[in-house]
């Protein structure tokens, strides 16, 4: 759940109990796994300053090419997030479907800036946007990467400084989105099998080079 709720229940009781507090790690493979795209949001659940601000914080953290650490984030939440919704563009390999479904938009968004141009800045993108997904993965929420937005509108509805690179979608997904394992010459595309979303991906002895 959300700011790891049931990990701060379990060191309540045993507190209470006086007992010692057995502590669970979260393994990287277990958040990749959780780490899936999300089209679709709770609607009732309201993203926090305070967990986007926690999200944006792994940059403090994570890789930057000649260590420039040229990129900037821009929060959005509140009605903010609501003009933002109708200039970014979902689910491009689903056309007949319209995303996100009227009701279950996201509540908050990350806008990711540059303050400058250069080879390397696609690379920290790449590596941001990542990082950020896993540690709302670990905050028990989700996210998606969204390239196909109104760059001009969006950048004069945030009033932002610089170029806006990429926006990431967060909340609480309302989608139940499986992986399929599936050889390189076979079609990448998602697709939807009845309430799932089916997200294939290439099995590992097709990615090695031999």
């Amino acid at each position: 759940m959300a700011d790891n709720y049931l990990g701060r229940k379990m060191e309540e009781y045993f507190a209470e109990k006086g007992r010692p507090q057995k502590r669970y790690k979260v393994s990287l493979t277990s958040l990749l796994a959780k780490n899936r795209s999300h089209r679709a949001y709770d609607a009732s659940f309201k993203v926090r300053e305070e967990q986007l601000l926690q999200i944006i914080g792994v940059n403090r953290l994570v890789a930057s090419a000649r260590n420039q650490q040229v990129l900037r984030f821009r929060p959005v939440l509140g009605e903010e997030a609501a003009q933002l919704v109708p200039k970014v563009r979902l689910g491009g390999a689903l056309p007949e479907m319209h995303f996100p479904p009227v009701g279950e938009e996201p509540n908050a968004f990350i806008v990711i800036c540059s303050e400058k141009e250069g080879r390397y800045v696609d690379i920290d993108t790449g590596i941001s946007a990542q990082s950020m997904l896993l540690r709302a993965v670990e905050l028990g929420l989700n996210g998606i990467c969204i390239a196909a937005f109104d760059r001009v509108e969006v950048r004069n509805l945030l009033h932002l400084p610089c170029e806006p690179l990429l926006i990431l979608a967060i909340g609480r997904g309302a989608e139940q989105v499986e992986i399929a394992e599936i050889g390189a010459e076979e079609s990448h595309d998602y697709y939807r099998r009845g309430e799932k979303h089916i997200v294939p991906k290439v099995r590992v002895e097709d990615l090695i080079i031999k």
